[in-house]
């Protein structure tokens, strides 16, 4: 496919482009001849010989320039210390490497494999086949893979990368040149969370990769027991299937196996996880040669036959996306157009002109397949990632369209987090100051627009993940001016949620500073299309704004309840009501406006301050959803069988304090399930009584210490100070809505850590 060799390893000059995602950098002159289409033209398997004999040279190259290596890098997580996949340790995600792995299934004897499995389930509405449309599929290829999202539990880079515009995204990807990438179960937490397809990657390339083919495809036997194991891992982890890329050239004869392989991968798929998905990548053709088509044509035609779909090489020229609709017939949305981000030979050019691709791909309505989004991150585009990322998805949105809605069902919860933060807050209250990573920790990302200045004012909206937060890492903040007599709208969500006889609950959490107000807009459809838009105003003044409201919405709602934490006073949570029987919820925008200019008092500098009358400053924190017969009850604690396995204290250091490791892990008694989607882990260290009375310290504060998505967390180097007799684990669970179980009321475990 491509990055063979880590781009960062040298400055690009020129380039010459060629197939199968590789680069050759070069410091002189760009060449008139053709070289890329004469050797795909004429001699495919010697432009496959140069580019092992060219790869080969670059690593030895990399070896002579360990700083060229270092020159680009993106705060990648150092790599995990040497370790036994059977013996405890930090859980980590990885690729198996071998077919002798695969074969052997030992990865499912990993100490890593519990925390590996994915906790979230596609929703029912996207968990059968994908939708008779264009679609849009998008290969993450983020500088080889495993980096940052390989922790489980999370990470310390608070600029780690991660994709949050999944409403534009049906498929994603996870790529890496191990030959099976298993996909880390944040991305899968996520991406399912959204309603998005994740498939992981199967590919054989170089030489390695030929010698590997020819055991794969030794036998009929063979090709269905590999193609089984697969099947196996992707149902055992929680994913939808594979993405078969065989860039190797193979011996005609040993094609019969390979469509085997391909056929009875899609079919042991499809028994296993019904709406899954096997893709196969425009690569070697069905004469064994690897020469990349560039289009659906009859040289791979019979690989498209027998899977679910054709991600076409990046190279194709206008025209190729028409004819491929043809040759597809009526699968034509099966059809993955490809676009490499790096603008490698690409149509349009990639990058900052993605969209040209993507606009020929629409006009002849087809798929869309994007390779390497992190392009931005990677070659830190200004002037931040968070800016240019959001710009670059934007191209991507002007040109395609939206692929997934929400809200479509109850209840919904979205903090605003995007799985990285500078800090860590619960219901208000900071609980860390630690920067972190973890994108199974996204909530459900805004569609957010960034299109610039409003009436009446100029407003920025985005998510802000340095100020403290209401619920996680994230929040939204409005920022700029605002004329008293204007309101400013931004799109939150657009939803398809049908609404019952029963009435629905809104709860919101804002932080403003002086007269700046913000309420939530929303708009329902009928079923006779009838649309009305509805209000649900900030708490202030009722007259003020109904006057002010009345004729731009069919109805204006007070919120019933306002609330003050009483940890963090700043914090407002609003709640408000309303009951819309036969209508659907298709859009939520937050309106920012003002009744009047006043003198206020400002909650975090404690003094008196004024504001201009344009200036403008509001925070949402979360927003949730409800029905309001929807009880958020948490089973008590006794419900819980918590436990600590593979516990190791090891010997008091100078200071007399120890270190401790241990995986906790728990389970309803009863075999009971339940919907709990994460679980926030605290620690409590309880002194020896004696020494405690003698410092005058009893006093007991619960430590953050992280979050699980899985029923089992490992806690490692815990620092034991000397003194402490016992540490209680604290196990606080959450709800769907984002409710969260009291500290004191939650599962937990007592461990013993006097003596050695």
């Amino acid at each position: 496919m491509q990055h063979l060799f880590p781009r960062q390893r040298f400055s690009l000059v020129h380039s010459i482009p060629f197939h199968g995602f590789l680069n050759v950098h070069h410091s002189i002159s760009p060449m008139t001849f053709n070289f890329r289409s004469y050797f795909k033209s004429h001699h495919p398997q010697t432009l496959a010989s140069l580019k092992s004999i060219l790869n080969s040279f670059f690593t030895l190259l990399s070896k002579f320039n360990p700083m060229a290596a270092n020159q680009n890098s993106v705060h990648p997580s150092d790599d995990p210390p040497p370790f036994h996949p059977s013996e405890p340790s930090i859980p980590v995600s990885y690729p198996l490497k071998t077919l002798e792995e695969l074969e052997s299934r030992s990865y499912f004897d990993s100490f890593h494999f519990p925390f590996n499995k994915a906790s979230v389930k596609l929703p029912p509405y996207a968990a059968n086949e994908l939708p008779k449309r264009r679609r849009l599929l998008v290969c993450h290829d983020m500088a080889g893979g495993y980096l940052d999202d390989k922790w489980i539990q999370g990470g310390n880079n608070p600029d780690a990368y991660a994709i949050w515009h999944w409403y534009l995204i049906d498929v994603f990807v996870y790529f890496s040149h191990a030959l099976v990438t298993l996909p880390p179960p944040c991305w899968i937490n996520t991406a399912h969370k959204h309603g998005v397809k994740v498939l992981g990657t199967f590919i054989l390339e170089w030489d390695e990769g030929k010698r590997i083919a020819n055991k794969l495809l030794s036998s009929k036997n063979s090709a269905q027991m590999y193609a089984e194991r697969l099947s196996e891992l992707a149902a055992a982890l929680g994913f939808d299937g594979w993405l078969v890329n065989m860039e190797v050239s193979l011996d005609v004869g040993q094609i019969p196996n390979l469509k085997e392989f391909v056929s009875h991968l899609t079919q042991s798929m499809h028994s296993l996880v019904p709406g899954s998905l096997v893709i196969w990548y425009d690569s070697v053709t069905i004469d064994g040669n690897l020469n990349w088509q560039d289009q659906l044509n009859e040289k791979n035609k019979p690989f498209f036959d027998i899977s679910d779909g054709i991600f076409v090489n990046y190279t194709w020229r206008e025209n190729y996306p028409k004819h491929s609709a043809e040759v597809a017939g009526d699968r034509k949305f099966d059809v993955y157009m490809g676009i490499d981000v790096f603008g490698r030979n690409t149509y349009g050019g990639g990058q900052w002109t993605t969209n040209l691709a993507l606009d020929v791909i629409k006009r002849d309505n087809v798929s869309a397949a994007i390779f390497a989004p992190g392009w931005v991150y990677e070659t830190k585009q200004l002037p931040d990632f968070q800016t240019a990322q959001n710009r670059w998805w934007a191209l991507v949105e002007k040109s395609w369209d939206i692929s997934q809605n929400y809200p479509r069902t109850l209840p919904f919860y979205s903090n605003f987090d995007q799985g990285h933060g500078y800090q860590f807050t619960v219901d208000g209250k900071q609980m860390s100051q630690t920067p972190w990573n973890n994108i199974s920790s996204q909530s459900f990302q805004p569609f957010l627009e960034f299109s610039g200045e409003s009436t009446g004012g100029n407003l920025k909206v985005a998510v802000d993940i340095k100020e403290p937060s209401y619920n996680g890492g994230g929040n939204l903040t409005f920022n700029g001016t605002l004329e008293d007599d204007f309101q400013f709208s931004a799109r939150l969500f657009e939803g398809k949620l049908q609404l019952a006889d029963s009435p629905v609950h809104f709860t919101y959490s804002v932080k403003s500073n002086g007269s700046s107000l913000l309420g939530l807009s929303l708009e329902f459809t009928s079923g006779a299309a009838e649309q009305k838009s509805v209000l649900l105003a900030s708490s202030g003044d009722s007259l003020l704004t109904m006057s002010r409201f009345v004729r731009h919405f069919d109805n204006v709602i007070m919120p019933h309840r306002v609330s003050k934490l009483e940890s963090e006073s700043s914090w407002v949570i609003q709640e408000s009501s309303i009951a819309m029987e036969g209508y659907m919820l298709t859009k939520i925008h937050a309106v920012c406006y003002k009744l009047r200019p006043e003198v206020h008092k400002s909650e975090s500098q404690g003094k008196t301050m004024a504001l201009s009358p344009s200036e403008y400053h509001a925070v949402l924190g979360h927003l949730a959803i409800n029905s309001c017969t929807l009880n958020s009850d948490f089973p008590p604690s006794t419900s819980w069988l918590v436990e600590g396995n593979f516990t190791k204290l090891s010997s008091s250091d100078s200071n007399g304090s120890r270190k401790l490791n241990v995986k906790l892990v728990w389970k309803l008694k009863g075999g009971k399930t339940h919907p709990f989607p994460k679980y926030n882990i605290y620690v409590k260290k309880q002194p020896d009584l004696s020494i405690a009375e003698s410092n005058g310290s009893l006093q007991l504060v619960q430590e953050y210490l992280g979050v699980a998505v899985v029923e089992a967390y490992y806690v490692s180097d815990l620092v034991v100070p000397s003194g402490t007799s016992s540490v209680t684990f604290i196990i606080q669970v959450c709800s769907l809505d984002g409710a969260l179980q009291k500290l004191e009321e939650s599962p937990s475990l007592d461990l013993d850590v006097q003596g050695s």
